[in-house]
């Protein structure tokens, strides 16, 4: 049950960048089945984030790796700069 609580926890947290830019909310996580990690945060990205028009994405939901997490509290901050490969989720 714990694990569900934390998922819960982490349920439609902002997602901002270190520049404080609103990127939108945490939508789901994409996990290696083998070990457990966090590969990408599916992100439902905001109508007037500035990084929907950078990705140049028609869709809403973007990968973000979870390399550019830089630190989780009441939001998800993550680095701009690793935001240029965040694509169209599939």
């Amino acid at each position: 049950m714990y694990k569900y609580t934390i998922a819960r926890q982490l349920a439609t947290k902002r997602v901002i960048t270190n520049r404080g830019d609103e990127v939108g909310k945490l939508s789901d996580l994409i996990v290696n089945e083998n070990n457990g990690e966090i590969e990408n945060l599916l992100v439902e990205v905001d109508r007037d984030s500035k990084l929907l028009k950078r990705v140049h994405s028609k869709d809403r939901i973007i990968q973000i790796p979870y390399s550019a997490v830089t630190a989780v509290s009441d939001v998800f901050i993550v680095d701009e700069r690793e935001l240029e490969t965040a694509q169209a989720a599939e």
